[in-house]
């Protein structure tokens, strides 16, 4: 096997791992960024649903890290050297300006994932980053707890300084099968077991498949272990042939997944979580007076959220006849319809796998890592970057900006720590 000497090695061409390379790179460093796949920034082209939450504009530094959880106190020294303004900067002085969404989420003006991947790719090319696609590394080797080269195939590369940037295993069919975990354990490492935090949740019910694509805003979900009221959330929910999906329930699912460690877990969602039930009969009413002569079935669009009349339809079945006209509904009727707009039941079967997950958590525990240059604690010339790194975090852009910042700091250091 040829030995090729490098100052720093990335393993990895996704988000951090391209952060990280760039910055190594433009501080002078003879850098090579080595990737499985094809091409570079596999998940990052399906980030956000293709659209790419880049980050969250959050400006109160504190009011960010507080996203992180237990994370928090470790964070505040890779925010101060490149947070949430320097991302803004970093992609806007690059010609791609960035616009603030609902829940301070920052997209790509374009709101084109592809876009966030042609940035870095040009900063890292002119950097003058050597990239290797298509190179899956399949053994590291260590000496005297230092890394010593990696393999790829029949050759083997080596470096001066190390960074993994691997990430975990939401999304395998990008490339995120856990090797870097596995690599870290062999390492000496502490590496916590993966489980997907935010992902959608499947249930027992069909209806929602019926009303699968749609997305209501302003939906209330209370979960329930064996009948108890355990949390509620209010947000955006999209229906899917599944079950659930959509910012309200991936930011519930790991909560969710504690509940199924207990008990049954059932839900209710309010469509009218700003209504009480005596308003929102009037309401109905009201509705019902202005549509009387038509069948309910016809009219039921004017009465519920926008696409949901089929999955409503199926939940009344069996207890209201659709196919009533609205004058011969009784007052019993119309309030069965009332409580159910305020309480769509589901039955929460358990939270989509690996393959669905937005984000799984797990990793390296943060006290294993110097998070003030991301270098390992155990293994003097490695670095670690983004998903390696157990954070847990909600959805909004705070798990890609975790890899910029993480990414830009372990480049940094990686290229002074020789």
């Amino acid at each position: 096997m040829e030995s090729k000497p490098y100052d720093v090695l990335v393993v990895g061409g996704g988000s951090s791992g391209l952060m990280a390379a760039g910055r190594a790179a433009e501080m002078g460093k003879r850098v090579l960024l080595l990737e499985k796949n094809k091409r570079l920034g596999e998940k990052l082209r399906i980030s956000g649903g293709g659209r790419c939450n880049i980050a969250n504009a959050e400006e109160d530094e504190r009011v960010l890290l507080r996203m992180y959880g237990k994370a928090e106190q470790f964070l505040y020294s890779v925010f101060a050297q490149f947070g949430a303004k320097d991302t803004f900067t970093f992609f806007e002085s690059r010609g791609m300006p960035l616009i603030v969404q609902a829940r301070k989420r920052a997209f790509p003006k374009t709101e084109r994932a592809e876009d966030v991947v042609r940035i870095l790719e040009k900063y890292v090319r002119e950097a003058g980053v050597e990239v290797r696609t298509s190179s899956p590394v399949t053994a590291v080797r260590n000496e005297a707890s230092k890394i010593t080269g990696v393999v790829c195939g029949k050759e083997q590369y080596a470096a001066k300084e190390y960074i993994f940037a691997t990430g975990s295993v939401s999304h395998p069919e990008t490339g995120s099968t856990g090797d870097g975990f596995r690599w870290l354990e062999k390492l000496g490492h502490t590496v916590k077991k993966p489980t997907p935090t935010i992902v959608p949740l499947k249930t027992k019910e069909s209806w929602p498949g019926l009303i699968a694509g749609v997305s209501l805003s302003f939906m209330k979900i209370t979960f329930f272990v064996d009948g108890k009221k355990a949390f509620s959330k209010t947000g955006k929910v999209l229906f899917t042939h599944f079950g659930l999906s959509g910012p309200l329930i991936l930011n519930s699912a790991s909560a969710v997944s504690d509940l199924l460690q207990a008990g049954i877990v059932t839900a209710t969602i309010d469509a009218y979580p700003h209504t009480d039930l005596g308003a929102l009969d009037r309401e109905i009413i009201s509705v019902f007076d202005a549509h009387k002569n038509k069948a309910l079935k016809n009219m039921l669009k004017e009465a519920v959220p926008q696409g949901s009349v089929k999955g409503i339809l199926a939940l009344m079945e069996g207890t209201i006849d659709a196919s009533k006209k609205v004058h011969s509904i009784t007052a019993g009727e119309r309030k069965v319809l009332v409580r159910l707009l305020k309480a769509l039941p589901l039955t929460i079967e358990g939270l989509m796998g690996f393959d669905r997950a937005v984000i799984a958590d797990g990793g390296v525990p943060l006290q294993e890592v110097d998070m003030r240059t991301m270098r390992s604690k155990i293994v003097p010339n490695l670095y670690l970057t983004g998903d390696l790194l157990h954070v847990n975090r909600p959805s909004g852009g705070y798990s890609l900006q975790l890899c910029w910042s993480t990414g830009f700091v372990a480049g940094t250091h990686a290229a002074q720590g020789f």
